[in-house]
C-alpha cells in the first residue's frame, strides 16, 4: 500500500506569528486529518499520475537536446536563436524541475535509483553537490522553513547590491556561482570520496556540453562556446531567483525556540504563485502553483501536488488556516518597493539552500 508520510510537527510552543489551538495535540490532529484526506488520492493514482507525467516532461527535455545542438550549428539567425531557446528551456527543465524532484527522491520508489538520479540531475546536470543540495534543501529548508537562522535563507542574499541589480542582473551569474558554491560546501562539509565524485560529475556535465557545442554545433571559438553555454544556462535564472524569494521571504518568520507545529509553519510561511503556462511546466508545479502542497507533502511529485491541491486548499480554508497565494507581478512589485526591508535588513542567513 502506498502511503503519504505524515509530516510530524516540531516540539515547542506555537510561533509568534501563527496562532494555534490550545493544545499541541489539536495541531497534530489537523495534520493527521489532512494526511488521511490526501492518502487515498495517492493510493488510487496510477504510476503515470504519481511519476510518469513528470518523467515524460524530463524525457521530452532530453529529447530536445539533439535538435537544439543541431540548430546551434546553423548559420541562419532564426535557426540559431531557436537553438538557443530550445537549449535554454531544456536545460531549465532538467536542472530546476529535475534536480528538485531528484532531491526529494520523487523520480523512483527505489532508494538506489533515487540516489543515482540525485547525483545525475544535481551534479552532472545542475553543477552542484548532491550531498550539499539534499542537506540544504531537505534537512534545512524543508525541516526549518522560515525559521530564523536555519531555513530562512533564499538561494542567496547579497545586501550590498542595489535592488535592480539583485533582481534583474545578478541572477545571470547563477550558472557561474553554482559550481563555486558547491566547491565551498565540499571544503567545509564533504568527505574526500564524495568531494572527488562531485568534482568529477560536475566536470563531466560542463565538459560534455562544451564538447557537443564544438563537435556537433561546430563552434570553433572557445569563448563563443562558453558564452553560448552561459546564455543557455542563465535563460531562466532571473525567474528562478524571483520564485526562490517570492514564496517565503516576507512571510511570517519563526524563532527556533518558539516555532509552531508543522501545519501552521507551512500554511503561514509558504506561498503559491498562480499557474503559469511556462514556469509551471519548466520549474514544476511544486515550485510554482503547488508550493504549499509541496511543503506539506514533500515526497509527492509535481503532478501529484497538482492533484491534491483542491483537497489541501479546501481543508486549510475550512480550518481557517491561511492558504497564501499571490501573483508573480504583485510579488515583484512588493520586493522592488520593499527591497531594503525584505532583503537587506532581513535576518542574516547562516546556510545557503542549493535547491529551492
Amino acid at each position: 500500500m502506498r502511503r503519504v508520510p505524515e509530516e510530524q510537527g516540531h516540539d515547542g510552543a506555537g510561533g509568534e506569528a501563527a496562532p494555534g489551538p490550545s493544545t499541541p495535540a489539536g495541531v497534530e490532529t489537523l495534520m493527521t486529518e489532512l494526511s488521511r484526506l490526501v492518502q487515498p488520492l495517492v493510493e488510487q493514482s496510477s504510476w503515470w499520475e504519481r511519476r510518469g507525467k513528470d518523467c515524460s516532461v524530463l524525457g521530452a527535455a532530453f529529447l530536445a537536446l539533439p535538435p537544439a545542438f543541431l540548430l546551434l550549428g546553423s548559420s541562419g539567425l532564426l535557426a540559431f536563436a531557436a537553438g538557443v531557446v530550445l537549449m535554454g528551456v531544456a536545460h531549465a527543465v532538467i536542472t530546476i524541475k529535475g534536480t528538485h524532484l531528484a532531491s526529494h527522491g520523487a523520480l523512483s520508489e527505489s532508494q538506489a535509483w533515487a540516489k543515482f538520479w540525485a547525483v545525475f540531475f544535481i551534479e552532472v546536470c545542475g553543477s552542484f553537490s548532491a550531498q550539499a543540495g539534499v542537506r540544504g534543501h531537505i534537512k534545512l529548508h524543508h525541516a526549518h522553513t522560515n525559521i530564523v537562522g536555519l531555513g530562512d535563507s533564499s538561494l542567496w542574499k547579497v545586501p550590498f547590491l542595489p535592488r535592480a541589480v539583485y533582481l534583474f542582473l545578478a541572477p545571470l551569474a547563477v550558472p557561474i556561482i553554482t559550481p563555486l558554491v558547491a566547491l565551498a560546501h565540499l571544503r567545509r562539509h564533504g568527505a574526500a570520496a564524495a568531494a572527488a565524485r562531485t568534482v568529477a560529475m560536475v566536470t563531466l556535465g560542463l565538459y560534455s556540453q562544451y564538447w557537443l557545442l564544438v563537435w556537433v554545433s561546430g563552434f570553433r571559438s572557445v569563448p563563443g562556446a562558453l558564452l553560448c553555454m552561459l546564455g543557455c544556462r542563465a535563460m531562466f535564472s532571473i525567474p528562478y531567483i524571483h520564485v526562490n524569494i517570492f514564496q517565503h521571504v516576507g512571510l511570517p518568520m519563526f524563532s527556533p525556540t518558539r516555532r509552531p507545529k508543522r501545519i501552521y509553519q507551512m500554511s503561514h510561511g509558504v506561498l503559491n504563485l498562480p499557474r503559469n503556462p511556462v514556469l509551471d511546466w519548466i520549474f514544476g508545479h511544486s515550485l510554482i502553483s503547488c508550493h504549499v502542497e509541496h511543503h506539506l507533502f514533500p515526497t509527492l511529485s509535481d503532478n501529484m501536488c497538482l492533484k491534491v491541491k483542491p483537497v489541501v486548499s479546501r481543508y486549510l480554508m475550512e480550518k481557517q488556516l491561511p492558504y497564501q497565494e499571490d501573483s508573480y507581478l504583485s510579488r515583484l512589485q512588493l520586493f522592488f518597493h520593499k527591497y531594503q526591508e525584505l532583503m537587506v535588513f532581513a535576518p542574516p542567513i547562516t546556510e545557503l539552500v542549493g535547491v529551492q
